[in-house]
């Protein structure tokens, strides 16, 4: 399943197992369990990325996400058949992320990887995460309790995350 939350699904061939969305809905852990769950699995690996309450060495308020949902799809696409290509016993991949206003402890994405073995597993879900952020047009603002804020562009996390340290 590839789709927004906002619009109809856009038609881009994928695995009917894989379930790619983008949108403002609140995202739970369980249902995305679900959705990677299947009986040749002997693993499922969910990375569950939250609004923290610091960054920077600042109190966070909230962070804004916006993105460019069509692309956005395409990308999580790729990912899933990159995932496939690489990890071929990779049975079911999720990738969900949300846009809008997120409060601290709320849920930005999910990322889910089900495979017979957890080695592969594992190895899926941290590509999924890493590739997406790398290349999804998803941008984040952080806005902190001291009225500032800033934008954090595709593939800058790693630069963002140094000047937290």
């Amino acid at each position: 399943m590839l789709s927004s939350f906002l619009s109809t699904p856009i038609p881009i061939p994928t695995d009917s197992q894989d379930s790619l969305q983008i949108g403002f809905a609140p995202l739970a852990l369980e249902g995305v369990y679900q959705l990677a769950a299947d009986p040749a699995n002997g693993a499922i690996v969910v990375m569950s990325g939250t609004v923290r309450q610091q960054t920077a060495g600042k109190a966070v308020i909230n962070l804004e996400y916006q993105a460019y949902e069509p692309m956005v799809l395409i990308i999580f696409q790729q990912i899933a058949a990159q995932i496939r290509q690489q990890w071929p016993e990779a049975n079911r991949v999720v990738i969900h992320h949300r846009t809008g206003c997120l409060a601290v402890g709320e849920i930005s994405v999910l990322v889910a990887v089900g495979c017979p073995h957890r080695g592969e597993a594992f190895a899926a879900c941290q590509y999924a995460i890493d590739t997406l952020k790398h290349q999804a047009p998803i941008w984040k603002k952080e806005h902190w309790v001291d009225g500032s804020s800033r934008w954090i562009g595709i593939g800058e996390c790693e630069m963002a995350h140094a000047l937290d340290s």
